[in-house]
């Protein structure tokens, strides 16, 4: 299969192609292998292939499967493969090798897809840009000096240049569509409870963090949401699944919506003059499609300072946490020998936050939750900016973080994204849409898409409305593997 053949598909292009017999497995996957030969030596997106993963995993696979012999690629943090590393990111996990699937890999691996290997993420996937010492900088493939953001870089730079037409991803503040903005891809973050996380661990960041992926088509992410929801033996939180597939709702009209429109943060800070404008062509966009839009505050029950600081606690404890589990399990310490500024920071802190000070902080994430909660009774959607400004020059973002402590770095991360981590905390689903792009750098900039708990039903049906009235699938960056 050439190149150029292989990046003109998503996933279920791909899989039917298999299906019909139009292709076989082997030759997708070996295209998806060439692509990375291709392209990765300019971004810097996977860290290592799996060459070996094919042969097993297309044996005994069924036709039947919804992406049978399809490539994939998995974020190096969240979800693990046995027999495979697993390092997040840091140079205090080196060498960790997973030693069962976890249930998202297993569920990955029934509906057919084939990972070849894993992709890069920022250490512990605590900052915004892809840039860890671990691996190197993961470029931007509109424009190579810009940051891919984070912290699912790596899998959002590959898809966006096509090695893959899409890839797993995490999102514990935003970091499926941080990474969907700056890239021009489509990133939804399910509800709580959709996907599981488990079963070597149950809540992620105290109920934070969700996974899923990116792509570069809105069915492709239903279907893949469709293949992988509902949680495993013994989960702490449960959704219910919907009456119809999450891929049927795709080409379903979603009828006249209300729409509240929040163009500037809760922190007080403005958006920068290109993601205003192309937030207005946006707005005029649902106007257009039928769509009541109207300018909104959101209430979240509690100060914008207060917000930060609960998400501070949550943050760091659970992130010391885990770096104390990880430096265990490598017989390593927790120091500036395997970890980065920023995490040795945010670990410092997490080791002062108290039993006390993490319940208060939770009350804060169930204050959020209800409020938020209630404003989904009076609208069915809300949109914002999925970021304030452009993905910056790479190296600009970690400047400073030596100078920061713990708190002072999750402000940082949240004053470079206030819309995303509404959705984490209390629990509902959203979505970046690549709707605009810059006129003056050529950089996508994403638009963001909230609905209420446990309605992706809803928001599908809104982004393959706006995916056909506002088509981007055809939109290619500089770094093209089928170029």
């Amino acid at each position: 299969m050439e190149l150029r053949d292989y990046v003109s598909y998503d996933a279920l292009g791909l899989a039917e192609l298999i299906a019909k017999g139009e292709v076989t497995a082997n030759e997708v996957v070996n295209a998806g292998y060439r692509a990375v030969e291709r392209v990765n030596s300019s971004i810097n997106a996977v860290v290592e292939t799996w060459p070996d993963e094919a042969p097993s995993s297309l044996q005994g696979q069924k036709s039947s499967e919804r992406f049978a012999g399809v490539p994939f690629l998995v974020k190096d943090l969240g979800i693990t493969r046995a027999g495979r590393p697993t390092e997040l990111g840091s140079r205090l996990a080196k060498g960790l090798v997973a030693a069962s699937d976890s249930t998202l890999m297993s569920r990955f691996r029934d509906a057919g897809l084939v990972p070849i290997g894993r992709t890069t993420t920022p250490e512990f996937a605590i900052s915004l840009t892809t840039e860890g010492v671990a691996t190197g900088a993961t470029c931007n493939p509109w424009a190579l000096d810009r940051s891919a953001g984070g912290s699912s870089g790596g899998s959002a730079t590959a898809v966006a240049a096509g090695i893959v037409p899409f890839a797993h991803a995490t999102d514990g503040g935003g970091s499926i569509r941080v990474p969907a903005s700056a890239n021009g891809l489509f990133g939804l973050k399910p509800t709580r409870g959709r996907v599981s996380n488990g079963p070597a661990v149950d809540e992620v960041w105290s109920g934070l963090a969700v996974q899923l992926g990116v792509s570069r088509t809105v069915r492709d992410s239903a279907a893949l949401l469709d293949v992988v929801q509902g949680g495993g033996v013994g989960e702490p939180y449960y959704t219910a699944a919907p009456q119809a597939s999450f891929l049927s709702k795709v080409e379903q009209d979603p009828g006249r919506l209300r729409i509240g429109f929040m163009p500037d943060p809760l922190n007080g800070v403005r958006i920068s003059a290109p993601v205003a404008a192309a937030l207005g062509g946006v707005t005029q966009l649902c106007d257009q499609l039928g769509h009541d839009v109207e300018d909104v505050t959101l209430d979240i029950g509690v100060s914008w300072e207060a917000f930060v600081f609960a998400n501070t606690q949550l943050f760091t404890v659970n992130t010391t946490a885990w770096i104390d589990a990880i430096s265990t399990a490598m017989g390593r310490g927790a120091t500036a020998d395997y970890l980065e500024p920023a995490t040795m920071a945010v670990c410092a802190y997490g080791r002062k936050v108290s039993g006390l000070d993490l319940l208060g902080a939770l009350d804060v994430r169930n204050t959020v939750t209800r409020a938020i909660g209630a404003y989904f009774e009076t609208f069915d959607i809300l949109l914002t900016p999925t970021l304030p400004q452009l993905p910056p020059l790479i190296g600009t973002f970690n400047q400073g973080q030596r100078d920061l402590d713990g708190a002072g770095w999750v402000d940082k991360v949240f004053s470079n994204s206030p819309f995303t981590a509404l959705a984490n905390v209390s629990g509902i689903p959203a979505m970046s849409v690549p709707l605009s792009t810059d006129p003056v750098t050529g950089l996508p900039i994403g638009s963001q898409f909230f609905a209420g708990f446990g309605r992706e039903d809803l928001l599908f049906s809104l982004a393959g409305q706006l995916e056909r009235a506002q088509p981007w699938i055809n939109r290619r960056p500089t770094v093209w593997a089928g170029a």
